[in-house]
């Protein structure tokens, strides 16, 4: 069966059965779904796809440690929020200007058009821009639901948190979300 074709797990148990095609497979799937996700953390896209080659290395490391017990997405995915985390630690000891800080500042020298102006385009970017705008608790929750399609319970594991706590958080940041939107002039 070509690579293409297999299911994540598959193709983990090929790599592990010491296949590299499977795990460059797997790196093409997940490569760009999580950049979104740890760009969600460190708002820093340079740092985003620094820390996704890491969770890569460390999955080719670390890979005889999956177990299909869980979702290799939901696998994958603790990897990269773990190691956005230990990134956000990093900076907050080092005492310098944080990603948000310095992403506000240039946000500040492009102007947004009027409503009546917007194409498909420059909606999306107001949609994840207004996104990146949420605190990290319920952005985190709405990339995974809305971006990435993950499942409450994958997005639990992920994060670590109860199943209500992620349900509650979803529906609060959605809520944040369309309040921003609506003062950004963007409507369904």
């Amino acid at each position: 069966m070509e690579s293409k074709k297999l299911t994540d797990e598959q193709l983990v148990l090929n790599f592990q059965g010491g296949d590299s095609n499977a795990y460059e497979v797997l790196v093409r799937r997940y490569r760009d779904k999580i950049i979104h996700f740890i760009f969600g953390y460190v708002r820093d896209m340079t740092a985003a796809e620094d820390l996704t080659q890491d969770t890569m290395f460390k999955f080719y490391i670390k890979k005889d440690s999956y177990r299909e017990v869980a979702k290799f997405s939901t696998w994958l995915y603790t990897i990269a929020a773990n190691l956005a985390k230990t990134e956000l630690r990093k900076l907050k000891r080092r005492k310098t200007d944080s990603f948000t800080d310095i992403n506000k500042r240039t946000e500040r020298l492009f102007d947004i058009p009027a409503p009546e102006e917007k194409n498909d385009n420059l909606r999306d970017e107001l949609i994840m821009e207004s996104i990146m705008a949420l605190e990290l608790e319920f952005r985190n929750i709405i990339i995974l639901r809305n971006i990435q399609e993950l499942s409450y319970e994958s997005i639990s594991k992920i994060l670590q948190l109860p199943l209500g706590t992620v349900k509650s958080r979803l529906n609060r940041g959605r809520l944040k979300l369309a309040e921003i939107l609506k003062n950004k002039g963007v409507t369904n």
